[in-house]
């Protein structure tokens, strides 16, 4: 039973030193902030802002609360052990197995200790584009699409659909998920880049190989206080929101398209029924794409941004998915691959964001 005992002791330091590196009570005061909200009688005036902080208060319920479950159940483990027959071999498996279990849980928890950046704890703005490869290319970046929906569901983390472009075939040509949630962009952060789709097409009459590509950009939400941008360098147009297929979804001008005119990068959002709301989550993401371009070009603010903007290189895919000939997912940076391709575009990403973070650390120390 020793072993047992110890592995146990060495989960409950690990677990209670993460609760301190993770500000668990700070986090704890933000809910108390977000439920006094909740309970204001005017709460409900504003619906939509209401429905974001209610998920809001969920999610980041459910996170604290699951730091103190498993620490909670380390310890009943623990007392038990050390009170238990160690003789009693079918006992000594139970525990085992129940040991196991709970560690297992807690190297999944562990993923958010490793997120200390300037934005990580941040929500996160992720646009799929469809690239090379036409119909396919667009029904691969619906793929994407899916995907990144339901792996923020086994994330923890609330998935919302702001802006999207069908395809005239099938699939789409671009689509934007706002991603909320505890360290919903130090989780993603690390999915920006050419995704590479090989497989027998579907759309091709003689069934070819067909390689497909599709551009993953993630960016950190900026505050609205944070989005200072210069109204002459914007061309703002409105138009008629669409649903699927295309058509209206209502009967005004209420979606917003945002051309940041030094750069040409382009936001649109269509989700809300208000103009003013969709003006200003626009305006937002905007200034979070032009600050991830000013990091990465080293410059002072997002106002010295100028001259063409690309996402990324087209020829320099981060992650290949092979469906045929054979099956494997490849993560090109860390080297990390798996078989599971129906678990991975099925939302399981999880490990290749644990390969890619635990490289980045690597690098830094």
């Amino acid at each position: 039973m020793k072993p047992i005992i110890d592995q146990l002791t060495n989960l409950l330091e690990e677990v209670q030193a993460a609760k301190k590196q993770l500000h668990l009570q700070s986090e704890q005061k933000l809910l108390e902030e977000l439920e006094a909200r909740m309970n204001a009688p005017d709460f409900w005036s504003d619906q939509g802002e209401a429905q974001r902080v209610s998920r809001e208060a969920a999610l980041l319920r459910k996170f604290i609360e699951s730091w103190d479950i498993v620490e909670e159940s380390i310890k009943t483990n623990l007392e038990l052990a050390m009170i238990s027959d160690g003789n009693d071999e079918s006992l000594v498996t139970a525990f085992a197995e129940s040991t196991d279990s709970i560690a297992e849980s807690v190297r999944n928890m562990m993923l958010t200790v490793k997120l200390s950046g300037e934005y990580d704890k941040s929500p996160a703005i992720v646009q799929i584009s469809a690239g090379v490869g036409g119909t396919d290319a667009q029904d691969w970046a619906e793929m994407l699409l899916n995907m990144y929906t339901r792996a923020a569901e086994k994330l923890d983390l609330d998935a919302t659909l702001i802006d999207i472009s069908r395809g005239e075939e099938a699939g789409i040509k671009s689509a934007t998920l706002e991603i909320s949630g505890p360290f919903a962009y130090g989780k993603l952060k690390s999915e920006k880049g050419v995704h590479r789709l090989v497989r027998l097409s579907p759309f091709n009459s003689d069934n070819l190989r067909q390689t497909s590509f599709a551009l993953v950009d993630v960016v950190p939400e900026i505050p609205m206080e944070e989005a200072h941008l210069d109204e002459k360098d914007l061309r703002i147009d409105v138009f008629r929101s669409g649903g699927h297929g295309g058509q209206s979804v209502n009967t005004t001008d209420s979606a917003v398209r945002i051309t940041h005119i030094p750069t040409g990068i382009v936001v649109s959002i269509q989700n809300e029924r208000s103009q003013l709301k969709n003006k200003a989550k626009a305006m937002s993401i905007l200034a979070a794409r032009l600050a991830e371009v000013a990091r990465e070009q080293h410059l002072e603010s997002i106002a010295d941004v100028r001259g063409k903007v690309t996402s990324a290189d087209w020829g320099q895919q981060i992650r290949s998915y092979v469906l045929h000939p054979y099956q494997k997912v490849k993560d090109h940076r860390t080297d990390y691959e798996t078989s599971d391709t129906d678990g991975v575009l099925n939302g399981e990403i999880e490990p290749f964001i644990e390969a890619y973070l635990t490289k980045q650390i690597g690098k830094s120390e």
